[in-house]
């Protein structure tokens, strides 16, 4: 047996209070989009649903995916953290120059052990011409 599940939302957009009921049945979703007007109170809300919910005019139905609600506030929160590390906090250009400097860094690290190494064995030269030099008595 399919659930079926409403949802009203009700914000402001500029110049009126609009209400936006979602109706979910099994993977289908319709919307309807009401207007208001003046700021309504929650009683006013409830006898509009009571009295019109029947003549609402919904859009065609739409395909979507069923997210289970987690009760929990502790579990939710849980949940975020470990997509946040996974995806990444951010747009997608966000997340693409945050690649483009991790592999900037990489680079960075490499030329930069590559230029120690370098020192060092520069050093060494150094060192052995000099314990040559004192060998011969100069």
């Amino acid at each position: 047996m399919d659930k079926v599940t409403g949802k009203l939302t009700v914000f402001f957009e500029e110049p009126f209070w609009i209400g936006v009921f979602e109706h979910v049945e099994g993977r289908k979703l319709s919307v309807c989009k009401v207007t208001f007007g003046a700021e309504p109170k929650e009683y006013e809300i409830q006898a509009y649903i009571l009295k019109n919910y029947y003549r609402l005019k919904f859009s065609p139905a739409v395909e979507v995916s069923i997210k289970k609600q987690a009760s929990n506030p502790k579990k939710v929160q849980r949940e975020a953290r470990k997509q946040t590390l996974v995806a990444g906090i951010g747009t997608k250009s966000q997340q693409a120059i945050q690649l483009q400097r991790e592999a900037m860094k990489t680079k960075r690290r490499e030329k930069s052990r590559e230029e120690k190494k370098v020192e060092l064995q520069r050093r060494f030269e150094l060192k052995q011409q000099k314990r040559k030099r004192k060998h011969r008595g100069r």
